[in-house]
């Protein structure tokens, strides 16, 4: 893959990981969710006039991709309600790039090298490997809890369910991390396909951003109206700095589909768990230990097998 392409795909992975941590840090994870997408939708709007439209022929796959992006943003928040970033981030991007390796063969006409395979393996090997670190606090923690004797840890369950709480809601996130992955599978492949059929990367972006922000918008005025006007007056600044970041990784990413493969540009751009767990363990105050670190270690070979493929 050329140098220039993977820089700007590593520059995407940094800026989705950002705003995913917005996301995470914010009171509510749905609402954070919509004004990082009206951001994006904002600074769309500004921009769309002085570029070229896209063509005809991808204006379906646009809508298509809104439709998946409305599923996207609520299994999004719904992970980052139930489970800590550590948790969903990694299962959510690490089972992607998979999904969209064995789909991308059949529908995209592509062919990767053994290498590339191989640098799959490694970022997705990595990254479950993150996950598996970030889900035995839990158990540890229930255990200390509820003791090691079977019989007494099944009496005091009776007692008090709540307290296999902690693992119950690693279970929540974990489906629909995954539920969410298959959402980033099927944008992943409309969007590889659509971007390429409009001869304007960049304007194909900012369209399905704002048609996404104008569908969750709409669905949010209806059910939840005060709650919103009262959070975008206290967060203003998150939907310009999150839009932003949204936007300009998801463009960024896009543009790379058009000149690469794409499931060696979704894979390579599943990096972003390195900036994840960077801004995790600086701003969101989550502890990295040597597990965590060791799958680190498989996402960063895996980036440098693709780096050279």
């Amino acid at each position: 893959m050329n140098p220039t392409v993977v820089a700007i795909v590593l520059l995407a992975a940094f800026l989705h990981a950002g705003w995913n941590a917005l996301v995470k840090a914010g009171k509510d994870a749905f609402l954070t969710s919509v004004l990082v997408a009206s951001g994006a939708a904002l600074i769309s709007l500004a921009a769309l006039p002085f570029l070229p439209a896209p063509a005809p022929a991808s204006l379906p796959y646009v809508v298509a991709s809104t439709i998946i992006h409305f599923f996207y943003y609520g299994l999004l928040s719904a992970a980052y309600r139930h489970g800590d970033m550590s948790l969903a981030y990694p299962l959510m991007r690490g089972s992607a790039p998979l999904m969209v390796a064995i789909a991308s063969r059949p529908l995209l006409g592509e062919v990767l090298n053994p290498q590339q395979y191989l640098a799959i393996a490694c970022i997705c090997s990595g990254i479950f490997g993150l996950y598996l670190a970030a889900r035995r606090p839990a158990i540890a923690g229930l255990v200390s809890t509820l003791g090691s004797d079977p019989n007494r840890t099944r009496a005091r369950l009776i007692e008090a369910p709540s307290a296999a709480g902690p693992v119950h809601s690693a279970g929540r996130a974990t489906l629909f991390a995954l539920l969410n992955a298959m959402a980033i599978t099927a944008y992943t492949l409309v969007d590889g396909i659509g971007a390429r059929k409009s001869g304007a990367p960049a304007a194909y972006t900012m369209y399905l951003f704002v048609l996404t922000a104008c569908g969750l918008l709409a669905w949010t005025l209806a059910r939840r109206p005060v709650a919103l006007r009262a959070y975008a007056r206290q967060h203003w600044r998150v939907a310009l700095l999150g839009g932003f970041g949204t936007l300009a990784s998801y463009g960024l990413a896009l543009w790379a589909m058009t000149v690469a493969p794409v499931a060696a540009v979704a894979a390579l751009r599943e990096t972003a768990i390195l900036f994840a767990a960077a801004i995790a363990a600086l701003f969101l105050r989550e502890k990295i230990g040597w597990r965590r670190a060791a799958a680190i270690g498989f996402i960063a070979g895996g980036a440098a097998l693709m780096r050279f493929a």
